[in-house]
């Protein structure tokens, strides 16, 4: 390892990208959380299946959406 190696800051593009890529998992996440939730605290199960499949079609959402430009 060389001293020399510095990281590059980010560019724009790069940290809306980051952001972008927050803002999916944070949704899928307190998706899953709200459908836990509804499960066992509020014993809603209908609503907490339907909430539940918020998961994966965010993340699918948010994979679809970040793709490169040649990988859609």
């Amino acid at each position: 390892m060389s001293s020399s190696t510095t990281e590059r800051p980010l560019t724009r593009r790069q940290r809306r990208r980051v952001v972008a890529k927050l803002l999916f998992i944070a949704a899928g996440t307190v998706s899953f959380l709200l459908s836990v939730s509804l499960w066992f605290l509020a014993d809603d199960r209908e609503t907490a299946l339907y909430v539940g499949l918020w998961v994966p079609s965010l993340f699918a959402l948010g994979a679809l959406v970040l793709a490169p430009e040649g990988e859609r």
